[in-house]
Parts: structure tokens; sequence; C-alpha cells
């Protein structure tokens, strides 16, 4: 099974081409630009440098979120353009279950996504996948506010992503030990498209694909301030 896979949730994001489960090629995207600009693009040459063509794809892996508003919704409609083109079914991952299986079992594992505005989008997952805390956005100190009585009876906690990585000091300040950091923030795209191989049942029709925001779109709280203004 060939699966072109996406992830748009941050500005560089990446893109993979994942064959029976291993992944062929991926890359990161060039943050400088929009990707709007890049898409559907960067999806073409990590297919040329797999030196697979669009006909190979079975299907389409994709990151749903949470994550940059704009960038989930470019990512998703060229996912569902391509998908409805070839008649392929959508595989939709969100950014915390990348992040857990990237992080692995041995430990509970905290995800944070930086969602801009001094807030993270977070969850905190056992060694099992189980939510012992469901997502959410606020800011980090917040969280680890909200989070008290559950980290209060774990014995070490691992935290990953980028939010993880920009309020390190936060966590490091009120999590101490007990809180294991990683500094580098992985690429997403073949880490979806593995998940995807591995439970082919959650492929979908291009049009059911839906983002997980966790938090409003900015537009639509902007629109809610005029209103009340």
């Amino acid at each position: 099974m060939v699966l072109l896979s996406l992830d748009t949730s941050s500005a560089n994001g990446s893109a993979a081409v994942v064959r029976d489960g291993r992944i062929i090629v991926e890359r990161a995207g060039d943050a400088a630009r929009t990707h709007a600009e890049r898409l559907p693009r960067e999806l073409m040459d990590v297919l040329d440098a797999a030196r697979c063509s669009l006909d190979e794809v079975d299907g389409f892996a994709v990151i749903t979120g949470p994550g940059s508003f704009t960038g989930l919704r470019v990512g998703l409609a060229t996912v569902q353009g391509l998908a409805f083109a070839r008649r392929r079914l959508v595989y939709p991952v969100t950014a915390f279950e990348a992040y857990a299986e990237h992080a692995g079992r041995e430990y509970p594992t905290a995800i944070w996504i930086d969602a801009h505005r001094g807030e993270v989008f977070a969850t905190l997952v056992d060694g099992a996948g189980r939510t012992l805390e469901p997502p959410s956005s606020r800011p980090p100190a917040d969280t680890l506010d909200a989070w008290d009585a559950t980290l209060a009876g774990l014995p070490r906690v691992q935290f990953t992503g980028d939010g993880a990585v920009r309020y390190r000091d936060v966590i490091r300040g009120r999590v101490g030990s007990r809180g294991a950091l990683e500094e580098i923030v992985p690429l997403l795209a073949g880490i979806a498209g593995e998940i995807a191989e591995a439970s082919p049942g959650r492929g979908i029709a291009p049009h059911a694909v839906v983002p997980q925001y966790v938090r409003r779109p900015d537009a639509e709280l902007a629109r809610d301030r005029r209103t009340f203004d």
C-alpha cells in the first residue's frame, strides 16, 4: 500500500511517501513560504523523490490538527481535492496521535502544540494511549494548573511538541525532574502515514474529513467581538 501523507499544522509542516508501513521519503516544508504557495508542489516533489507516480498512490494520510487554522484548511483542501479526483480514501490522523506515537509507550506523554497568542493546544495520554487530560487550549501555566491533580500521581511525564519546546522554562519550573522534555520536534507526515497503514479502517471519503481545531478559529472570535462591540 502506498500512502501520500501531508502535515500542514505548523508553519513548516512536512510531506511523505509511506509504502507498506515504511517511510520512503519525508521532507520538511519551507516555513518562509505559505502552504498555499507550496502545495500541491510539495507533494509532487516527495513523489518524485520516491520514484512514485500519483497513479500508484492508494490513499492519502493527513494531519487534521490542532495547529495553524489557515495551514490546516489549505492542507485538508489539497488532500481532499487529490483524493476526490483519484477516487481514493483519506486517512485522518490528529497531531496529538502522531506525537504520541512518536513518543512511544514507556511513560505518560504530555503533548503541547504551539497555539500562538501565548497558549498551547495540549493533551495528556498514558502509556497505552488513553486520554488522562482532554485536549484544551490554554496558557502553559494554566494548562499545568488544570492538570495538577493528574500530574501529582505520575512519577514521570514526557513532554513533546513545539509548544513544549517553546515553553520549556514553564515546564521545568513547575514539573521539575519528573518532566522529560524532547527538544527536537519530529516531522509528522511520515508518522501519520505509518498510523494510517496500521489502521486501514480509518479511511473515509474525502468530504467526510474535518479539522480538529480545539480552539475556535481567530476569524470567528474576531467576528464575535465585532458583533458585541
